[in-house]
């Protein structure tokens, strides 16, 4: 991996510090306190239909989105950097208009993973990194595919956009995958 979860985790500790956001640790006991920010994490699975290795060809492209995620209309890799490199940024419009940038923090030719951060989004949450995961399956040659993300959130907002991101991005995504998977391409 580029990035190890050391870096990670300062990473998460120096936006906490700049944003004064609270975390999961930070709350009294587990409850959550009006107005106060709340670390949310969403987590989706699902098995796909090839091997690993083909699924990793298809979402290793950084900049490869909206050729699998339904959501995503155009996107491209800021400052002509490779889109398999460590800290560039993809920059890329939903097809409802909204537009986002991330930064890739991990990307492992080896574990199958790729770590990313939101530096800039219409959806109202901060501290934002997920991975995108996958698994070999070795029987029937599948490929067991997890996706996780946290990221703080105004506790009003905290369950629609766990419910929100979970389904409409990441299971969308991994839907429209299979059925690409499936046609072969």
């Amino acid at each position: 991996m580029l990035r190890d979860a050391k870096d990670i985790a300062a990473s998460r500790e120096k936006n906490k510090a700049v944003t004064g956001a609270a975390t999961r640790d930070d709350r009294d006991g587990g409850e959550r306190q009006q107005g106060r920010i709340t670390m949310a994490k969403i987590y989706v699975s699902s098995v796909l239909p090839a091997a690993a290795a083909t699924v990793w060809r298809i979402i290793r492209d950084f900049n490869a989105l909206p050729q699998w995620v339904p959501a995503v209309a155009e996107s491209r890799i800021e400052q002509n950097m490779a889109a398999d490199q460590v800290g560039c940024v993809r920059n890329f419009t939903l097809k409802d208009g909204g537009k986002l940038r991330e930064r890739l923090l991990a990307l492992s030719d080896h574990d199958l993973s790729c770590t990313y951060s939101i530096l800039e989004s219409p959806m109202g949450v901060d501290n934002y990194i997920a991975t995108l995961s996958l698994t070999p399956i070795t029987d029937g040659n599948e490929t067991f595919a997890e996706w996780t993300a946290e990221f703080d959130a105004a506790p009003d907002r905290e369950a629609f956009l766990v419910q929100d991101i979970g389904t409409n991005v990441f299971q969308a995504a991994f839907t429209s995958l299979k059925q690409k998977l499936v046609r072969g391409a």
